[in-house]
Formats: structure tokens, sequence, C-alpha cells
């Protein structure tokens, strides 16, 4: 008797259940493991603990945006290396390895869309490209946006998730921080919203820039926010920092930003301000 065949056969008759370990997902604070259907659900928020995962480019858009309404602009607008910047690994192969690994030419998705109802132009950082970092295409993405809402006459919304300016870049990225906070400046002449919220990470160059210049802003619960790291501003000062100074709360309840809002009621949220904000002749 072939024993071997017949192993084959109770195999294929039965195989093993679709559930792998890669459906279920613990949650990086309490360590509670949860279905990846329950969570995703529950947008990505640990209802255990209330802890707000990291999302995507693509997931925080269908948070935020009506079903449907979402359209991306400059989709094909690519960095390039005028430095010919090389440290471990050259900036070319970190911008492929980068492509690869999102299937997004930078870290900045822009569009036009609905947020319950309300027109606004939109846009996203994807932290898994590059870590969210801001170069010369953000910079210009950022500000082609504000354009669309200039002409346009609707409100702005910016989601933040990086690490700060690019450092490939140099120069080239340090100057879209005055780049994107003048094209902000129009924007307000104009009276029109631009809505900031902050998530975890929102660093460097972005928080020293557009993501603090916000009508609104908003961070997500216990988002790290702020521009040096803990490390080096401890170095720096030879002192002692508070515990979470560089958290959501912390920054809330010494005013440097307007509310920590849970990603469950984001959107109705920021529809309501859209709402509030919008000009009589829309």
């Amino acid at each position: 008797m072939n024993f071997g065949n017949i192993f084959k056969s109770i195999r294929k008759e039965h195989p093993k259940p679709a559930e792998a370990p890669a459906h279920w997902i613990k949650c990086p604070k309490c360590h509670a493991l949860m279905y990846y259907k329950e969570i995703e659900a529950n947008h990505y928020v640990c209802p255990k603990c209330g802890y707000h995962m990291r999302l995507n480019a693509d997931q925080r858009i269908n948070l935020l945006a009506d079903e449907g309404s979402f359209i991306e602009h400059d989709a094909d607008l690519e960095p390039v290396d005028p430095l010919k910047f090389v440290d471990k690994k050259s900036y070319k192969k970190r911008l492929e390895e980068a492509k690869k690994k999102t299937g997004r030419t930078s870290s900045v998705v822009s569009g036009s869309c609905t947020i319950d109802g309300h027109p606004a132009e939109l846009v996203v950082f994807d932290f898994a490209f590059m870590g969210g970092s801001l170069g010369s295409v953000e910079g210009e993405k950022i500000v082609r946006a504000v354009n669309r809402a200039l002409e346009k006459r609707c409100g702005l919304v910016i989601v933040s998730a990086s690490g700060g300016a690019r450092m490939q870049e140099s120069t080239y990225s340090l100057m879209q921080m005055a780049k994107t906070s003048a094209a902000l400046a129009k924007l307000d002449d104009a009276n029109l919203p631009f809505i900031s919220i902050l998530t975890d990470p929102t660093m460097g160059g972005v928080s020293a820039s557009f993501a603090m210049l916000g009508d609104i802003i908003m961070a997500e619960p216990e988002a790290l926010i702020g521009f040096a790291g803990q490390r080096v501003i401890k170095q720096t000062i030879g002192a002692d920092l508070p515990e979470g100074f560089q958290r959501a709360e912390f920054l809330l309840e010494h005013g440097l930003i307007d509310k920590v809002i849970s990603r469950r009621v984001m959107k109705e949220t920021v529809a309501l301000l859209l709402g509030l904000f919008e000009p009589e002749s829309a």
C-alpha cells in the first residue's frame, strides 16, 4: 500500500485551514491578539486598549473620503537625484526599493474628494515610503493641492505621517518647508480652511512647517509629534524631559494642538469643520 499517495489524497480533500498566523494581529501596546477582520472593521484601533495602529495611504483615504469620490492627481510626479547622493545605499536605489515596497512614486498621495458630501482637497502621507519623508515631489504635490483648493474654493486636509525632511535631497528638501508654508498663506488670505491631522509619527521638517499651520490642528491619540528626537534634545539641553512630552496629549495640554481625536469619529469631525468653514459661495 502506498501511504504517500493516501496522505496526498487526504490533504487534497481536507486542505489546511485558510486561517494563517498573518490573520491575527497583536496590539503593540497591550499585546492582545485579535482577528484581523475585527481590527480592520475597527479602523485598526485596538478594541481592548484603544491603541491607534499606523495606516497606509489607501487606508487613510478610505477612512476619510466618501466611497468612490477620491480622484488622485499628480501620480506621475517622481523624485530625481540631483545630488547623486550616496550613504549606505544610493538615493536612486532607495527610491527603487520604496517604489517596489509601496507601489507609489512618492510618500504623498494627493487628490480631490468629498468628505460626508463636503468638497475637499486631500493630501495623505504614506510612512512606508522612505519614512514619509518630505522631498521636492512631496512639496510640489502639496502646493498643487493648495492651488486646486483655491481654484475650487474648498477646504484642504493634510494627514501627516513623516520622519521629516528627506536628507538625500539636502537643501532641495528643506526648501519645501518654506514653499508649502508660503502656499498655505494664500489659502489663509482666501479665507479657506486648512485642517491638519497629525498621526504617528509627525516629526522634523514636517512638524516645523505646514503640519503646525492648520486653522485646526488635530492629532490621533498618543501620536509622536515633535522636531528632534528625545535623545538629541536631552543631550543638547542637558536636562531630563517630562514623560510623554512629544505625545499628542502633552501637546494638547500645553496648547500646541486643538484636539486629540479618535479615528472612529475623525471623518465626521473633519466634515463638521469643513461645513463650518465652507465659503458661502460654495
